[in-house]
C-alpha cells in the first residue's frame, strides 16, 4: 500500500530507488525532436517524448535536471558506434528510458496526453497505442563497456574525417574570415567563451572570482548564453546559429552575431528577424565555437578561457561531430592563448579587493568607538590627545 509520503512525491522516491523496467510509470507526454528545445518547457514528473539518436551526455543531464519520470525515445539511445554516456546516466538518476520498437510516438501520442507505461508498454486512456524496450542499468553498463573495447573503430573514422575535411577548412588557420565589427571591444583583454558542455555550469561558478577581478569579454556561443544568464552574468556578445539559445537570452543585450555557412547561407538568422533583433553575419567553416575563438584571437584578446569547450573524443561524437578539423585548425592558430576553465579555476589566486578591505576597517572603527564610549579611562585619554591635537594646530 502506498504510503503518504510515497504519493506527496513520486518523483522523488522514483530517483531515490531508481525506476525499474517492470515499474508502472504515469505522467504526462511532452514531445520534442529536439531534446535541447524540449528541456526548457519540462516539469518534474513529465514524460519526455524525444527523437535523439545515442543520447549525449549534456542531453541526459538537462533531461535529468527537469524532474521527468520517463524518456521515450522514437530513435536508439545508443546505437553501439561509440560508448555513450547518456543513456546510463538517466537510468541511474532513476528516470525510465524506453527506446520505442512499435509505433511513432509523434504520430499516436499528443502534447498533453496522460501516458502510463509499464513494460515497455505505453497506454493512453488504458489503450496500448506504443511498445518499446525499457533500458535498465545493468544492461547499458554492459553496452558501455562493449563500446569502450570497440572505442578504436569510432577513432579511425574520426580520424580520416579529420585529414579529409582539413583543406576545405584551411581559412580557419589563414585568417581569412571576414569578421564583423563589435561594440565590445577585445584588445589586450581577457575574453570568456562560453559553450554548452558538459559542466560549463559547475566551471562558471568555480570562475566566479576570476570574472570579478578580471572583467573578462563574455561571449556565450548560442545554448551557452542561458548558463551564463543562470550564473548571474551578462554576455557581452552572443555567437552562433540562434537554434538553442532562449528567447530571454537573445533579448538581453548582448551583440549578436549569426555564424553563416561559407556560403553565406543563415538559417538562424530568420528567427533573429521574427524577434525584431539586431544582429551581424560571419560566414565561415567549422563550429560556432571555433569561430568564436578566432574573433577573439583576431581582435586582439590577451587570452581566452574556453568553458564547456569540447576536447576529446567522446565529447566530439557526443555532438555527432565526424571529426575535427576545423577545432583542429583553430587550435593550432590560437596556440597558448587558449586556456581551459579548469586550468584557470586552479591557477588563479584572487588577492583582497577593496571590498573586504574596507569592510573590515569600517567594522574595527565601529568596535574602537564602542570602547572608547564605554571606557571612562580611555574616553579621557582620547580627549588629552585630542586636545593636544589642536595645541599643536593652534586651534
Amino acid at each position: 500500500m502506498a504510503t503518504a509520503s510515497h504519493r506527496r512525491f513520486p518523483a522523488l522516491l522514483s530517483r531515490r530507488n531508481g525506476a525499474s523496467a517492470g515499474e508502472a510509470i504515469e505522467g504526462t507526454a511532452r514531445l520534442g525532436r529536439r531534446t535541447k528545445d524540449l528541456v526548457r518547457g519540462l516539469v518534474p514528473g513529465d514524460v519526455a517524448v524525444i527523437d535523439h539518436l545515442n543520447v549525449d551526455r549534456i542531453a541526459a543531464e538537462e533531461l535529468i535536471a527537469t524532474g521527468v519520470r520517463a524518456v521515450l525515445n522514437a530513435s536508439a539511445s545508443s546505437n553501439g558506434r561509440y560508448p555513450n554516456a547518456g543513456p546510463l546516466l538517466l537510468a541511474r538518476a532513476g528516470v525510465l528510458l524506453v527506446d520505442i520498437e512499435a509505433g511513432d510516438p509523434f504520430e499516436l501520442l499528443r502534447d498533453g496526453d496522460a501516458v502510463k507505461i509499464e513494460d515497455g508498454a505505453v497506454s493512453v486512456a488504458g489503450e496500448e497505442v506504443l511498445r518499446g524496450r525499457a533500458l535498465g542499468a545493468v544492461e547499458l553498463e554492459r553496452r558501455l563497456d562493449e563500446q569502450r573495447q570497440r572505442v578504436d573503430e569510432a577513432l579511425a573514422d574520426f580520424a580520416e574525417n579529420t585529414v579529409a575535411h582539413i583543406r576545405q577548412e584551411t581559412d580557419l588557420l589563414t585568417g581569412s574570415i571576414e569578421l564583423p565589427p563589435t561594440r565590445a571591444s577585445f584588445r589586450d583583454r581577457h575574453v570568456l567563451i562560453v559553450v554548452r558542455g558538459d559542466r560549463h555550469r559547475h566551471d562558471l561558478k568555480t570562475l566566479r572570482a576570476y570574472i570579478r577581478d578580471v572583467r573578462p569579454v563574455v561571449v556565450a556561443v548560442d545554448g551557452g548564453a542561458d548558463g551564463v544568464l543562470e550564473a548571474g552574468i551578462k554576455p557581452d556578445l552572443i555567437l552562433g546559429d540562434m537554434d538553442s539559445a532562449s528567447d530571454a537570452a537573445l533579448r538581453c543585450g548582448a551583440e549578436l552575431i549569426v555564424h553563416a555557412y561559407p556560403d553565406g547561407r543563415a538559417p538562424g538568422r530568420e528567427r533573429l528577424l521574427e524577434m525584431g533583433l539586431e544582429h551581424t553575419l560571419v560566414p565561415s567553416a567549422g563550429t560556432s565555437e571555433d569561430v568564436a575563438m578566432l574573433m577573439a584571437f583576431e581582435k586582439g584578446a590577451d587570452l581566452i578561457v574556453s568553458v564547456g569547450a569540447h576536447f576529446n573524443l567522446i565529447e566530439f561524437l557526443d555532438r555527432d561531430r565526424g571529426g575535427m578539423s576545423s577545432t583542429f585548425l583553430t587550435r593550432l592558430r590560437i596556440g597558448e592563448k587558449l586556456v581551459d576553465a579548469k586550468g584557470v579555476s586552479r591557477l588563479y589566486n584572487p588577492g583582497f579587493g577593496f571590498g573586504p578591505v574596507a569592510l573590515f576597517l569600517a567594522a574595527f572603527a565601529i568596535l574602537l568607538a564602542i570602547v572608547v564610549l564605554t571606557s571612562p579611562a580611555l574616553n579621557d585619554l582620547v580627549e588629552l590627545i585630542w586636545l593636544k591635537i589642536r595645541i599643536w594646530l593652534g586651534l
